[in-house]
């Protein structure tokens, strides 16, 4: 090395030396030490300097990486306080009964996956023995976001305690008779067991974040003490690919999450390979989460490598194992000794000597299947760990192999993902390699049995013993919903009377309702307004300083305009979600508040409010989510539609999520015109979701709303409307309402329904209309053209069982005179959806096509959406019907300058 204390960083230059001739004796010491014991030497003691500095609180960068070794050695793992012949037992019993419900299943071609499991069974079995609190204890118990994959393991448990049945087992991925069993964790599908839907990697872990944010949230608002309520996501070390997986990080360690553990299966493979071919995926995670501020426990390896660390004594075998790209790992669990010998001992002389300390069965056993995930005292202690360390979420990488006891044929192959089933004898294979106690005349018609010790036998004595200790059954989704109080009507009368001249956009006649309601003595601490940090953009900052933005740090600056009267508070108690600039957070927050009501008893009316374009099409995963987790609550898509928004453009201007939305059976999808539907269709949603049940409705829905930017003057509710806004469709007037204005009563005549903002359009064209054509148009509001199609729906369902019912949109338009114009904001697939069930003729205008920047006028006018071109399609129509003379849709093109 060079001068003793050398060229510093420029940072460094900045800083004064108080003592340069002390600097300089640690700089010489390390240069001693490299030209003694080698450079090699020189950077263990640097990286355990580091360490220590960081272990003892001092304020230094940490390091981002260490050694591919176990975080908590041998030497120092806890006592493990269970009796470790039982719990293998329980594992071996659990093991055989997911791989030969997956292979009896396979028969029927309804496939499954077993190497997941069996490579992580020791992760759960542990977690449920000595860790994961019940719902039958105090507070809400745990929550377990289970790797989808994973799932026969989970359901085989489930199967030796006692809560499935094996015919149960044997429908497995067929649900269609009603007592099957889903494929992955659907608590829609089996609701008394899984909470929380997680197969479409990389959810899962964005919701835990979220989910023990939002157990922090309901304690620092006083509505119930989560503080005994742990939250674990089981991931794969594939699934961290995804963008979701990593997304929130930081939030979890910036919030100091210490509530959240997740635990990394890392088996080195993904579906189709490895998961990092020539890199190393555990040291990359590490740093990954390292670099976030979390807490990492490294779990890699087994007891067996306790020799092989022992006689390390220059470094040679973890430099070595640092070196190694995981598919030659992957290899090396494939391959003999002799092979291992050679590609991995045999580049270091070092590395050769130790090798040859050793025993090919050790060398075989070590490489082949000696990993820390397999071993419950070293998974006892990294979970241990984990609830230990305060300040900071923990994430345990636990190194395991995928396939692990399902023999040479499944263990570390490329394709075991794929692979659905296990001959007979490799079954008998794994029986004996498991010990369990079944004779091969159970084999003898060709099909695996299930494993059973018996109900009262000492394994599921013990298992039931454990589960009792930690408060019960684990998973387990409990819902004990307490209807809540209607709010009183006062909140909603503004709306209804309307705003008289005063201007107002629908957005805004929205969050005036909500900030009303909040003020609610029953129910308003209950409300949950999430926003994706655009609350100004909606009007809402007038909630900061009333209801306060959530922040577990309260607020510890003075804010810029804390002399305005609506300054920006946060607040520990605040009842505000603001998320930054991820629709994904925010999505994530809204499941966890809408399915409080099951995961700690607590009902929660969460609203989320986004830009409309941001909404079904970069987070419609998540609503398939919610409604998977059977999630209640108001989604509000504002500036919606595609010509509202002034200048903004095409990836602004949302003509589309309304067909999404039709594709979600659990959501209500709205388009109200006016503020007075606004309060229809909430107070409706308050009733349906969280008042007294009714039969035959599902409650367990949620409503999307969209609203928009236009201001416009809001009339009051005309009489006897609510059930048509509330099923999609009523009369908002007739042409004779134009009063000296109306056409002769022998004019032609014709239906104008629209929805949302283009409710004006159709209004100012009945007026053209009238005055210019002598047409009488009457016009029609469409709440909801998804409402009116699922009750068309249903009705065609009830023919096929032989029942006669009338659809809504049918029964409603019966008789009204000439044919139906149907006009919206959205493209015309939208209001498209109830064509076939309109009696008269049928034809739509839309917004088809990329939005663009432009005026509102000039917009609609591009897509052939505004009162003129509404005229001219109208005349169309009705010169086809040769109710007026075909040269007038030529005029009247020309008048308005089409």
């Amino acid at each position: 090395m060079s001068d003793p204390v050398g060229k510093l960083p420029s940072e460094l230059d900045q800083l004064p030396d108080r003592d340069t001739e002390e600097t300089a004796e640690w700089a010489a010491s390390l240069d001693a030490v490299a030209k003694a014991a080698g450079t090699r030497r020189a950077e263990y003691l640097l990286r355990r300097t580091l360490q220590h500095a960081e272990s003892a609180g001092l304020a230094l960068p940490k390091l981002l990486e260490t050694d591919y070794v176990n975080t908590i050695p041998t030497s120092a793992e806890p006592d493990f306080p269970g009796d470790e012949e039982m719990e293998a037992r329980i594992t071996a019993w659990n093991r055989w009964n997911a791989a030969a419900m997956v292979t009896r299943g396979s028969k029927y071609g309804v496939g499954g996956h077993i190497a997941t499991f069996a490579s992580a069974a020791w992760l759960y079995e542990t977690g449920f023995q000595h860790f994961f609190r019940g719902k039958e204890a105090d507070g809400s118990g745990d929550q377990l976001y289970i790797q989808g994959h994973a799932s026969p393991g989970i359901y085989a448990r489930a199967f030796l305690d006692g809560r499935i049945s094996e015919q149960q087992l044997d429908n497995f991925r067929q649900e269609a008779g009603g007592n099957g069993l889903p494929s992955y964790p659907h608590p829609r599908r089996l609701p008394w067991l899984w909470e929380f839907p997680t197969v479409s990697m990389g959810l899962g872990p964005l919701s835990a974040i979220y989910q023990a944010r939002f157990n922090r949230y309901l304690e620092n608002r006083k509505i119930k003490d989560t503080s005994n309520s742990h939250v674990w996501a089981f991931l794969g070390d594939g699934e961290m690919d995804e963008p979701e997986s990593t997304a929130a990080l930081a939030l979890a360690a910036r919030e100091r999450l210490d509530n959240l553990t997740f635990v990394v299966n890392c088996n080195l493979q993904r579906l189709d390979g490895p998961v990092r071919a020539n890199f190393r995926i555990v040291q990359e995670l590490e740093a990954q989460f390292r670099g976030a501020g979390w807490n990492v426990v490294k779990t890699l390896w087994g007891s067996a490598w306790d020799e092989l660390f022992r006689l390390d004594t220059t470094g040679a075998l973890v430099r070595r194992l640092r070196e190694t790209p995981d598919a030659q790992f992957q290899t090396y669990a494939t391959r003999d000794a002799a092979y291992i010998r050679e590609h991995f001992f045999g580049g270091d002389p070092a590395l050769a000597a130790l090798g040859a300390l050793v025993s090919d069965a050790k060398i075989t056993e070590c490489f082949h299947t000696s990993r820390g995930g397999h071993e419950p005292r070293k998974v006892y202690a990294a979970y241990k760990a984990a609830l230990e360390h305060k300040g900071a979420p923990t994430v345990i990488l636990a190194q395991t192999v995928k396939g692990y006891t399902l023999g040479a044929g499944f263990e570390s192959k490329n394709a075991n993902h794929q692979m659905k089933k296990l001959t007979i004898d490799e079954f008998k294979g794994m029986r004996d390699l498991l010990g369990l106690p079944i004779p091969d005349s159970a084999f003898e018609d060709g099909v695996v049995p299930y494993g059973h010790p018996g109900a009262d036998s000492p394994e599921v004595r013990y298992l039931q013993e454990r589960r009792a200790a930690l408060g019960g059954p684990a998973p387990a989704r409990r819902v004990h919903q307490v209807a809540l109080p209607q709010p009183a009507d006062k909140s909603f009368a503004p709306l209804l009377k309307g705003s008289g001249k005063q201007e107002m956009a629908t957005t805004m006649a929205f969050v005036r309702l909500v900030k009303d309601l909040m003020r609610d003595k029953e129910t308003g601490r209950r409300w949950v307004p999430i926003v994706p940090d655009e609350a100004r953009t909606f009007g809402m900052e007038s909630l900061f300083p009333s209801a306060g933005i959530y922040s577990p740090l309260g607020q510890t600056y003075e804010p810029v305009d804390r002399d305005q009267l609506m300054y920006y508070k946060e607040a520990k108690d605040g009842q505000i979600l603001n998320e930054g600039i991820t629709e994904a957070g925010a999505m994530a927050d809204f499941i966890a508040a809408a399915t409080s009501y099951a995961t700690h008893g607590e009902t929660m009316i969460p609203f989320y409010i986004f830009y409309s374009m941001f909404g079904w099409q970069r987070t419609g995963d998540q609503m398939w989510q919610l409604a998977d987790q059977l999630g209640k609550g108001f989604i509000v898509g504002a500036t919606a539609g595609r010509t509202t928004l002034t200048g903004e453009g095409l990836q602004h201007a949302d003509g589309h999520s309304h067909l999404i939305a039709a594709t979600n059976p659990a959501s209500l999808n709205y388009d109200p015109a006016f503020a007075y539907e606004i309060a229809v269709i909430v107070k409706d949603g308050l009733k349906r979701m969280y008042g007294e049940p009714t039969p035959g409705v599902d409650s367990d829905v949620f409503y999307y709303l969209t609203v928009y930017n236009e201001p416009k003057p809001q009339p009051a509710m005309p009489e006897g409307v609510e059930e048509g806004i509330v099923k999609g469709l009523y009369r908002f007037n007739t042409a004779a309402d134009l009063g000296d204005a109306a056409p002769a009563a022998d004019a032609p005549k014709i239906q104008l329904m629209a929805s949302g903002t283009a409710i004006h359009w159709i209004l100012e064209a009945q007026r053209l209309l009238a005055a210019d054509w002598n047409v009488a148009a009457d016009v029609w509001s469409a709440t909801s053209w998804g409402e009116l199609r699922r009750d068309a729906l249903e009705a065609d369902e009830a023919l096929l069982r032989g029942e006669e019912r009338t659809p809504y949109v049918t029964r409603v338009l019966e008789g009204a005179p000439g044919p139906v114009l149907a006009v919206s904001d959205w493209m015309r697939q939208v209001p498209d959806q109830i064509s076939q069930w309109v009696p008269q003729d049928y034809t739509s205008l839309g917004t088809d096509g990329f939005g663009l920047s432009d005026t509102r006028d000039n917009a609609r006018r591009h897509f052939g959406v505004d009162a003129q071109s509404i005229v001219v399609a109208a005349l169309a129509q009705l010169a086809r019907r040769g109710e007026v003379p075909a040269s007038s849709v030529k005029e009247a093109r020309e008048r308005y300058g089409l």
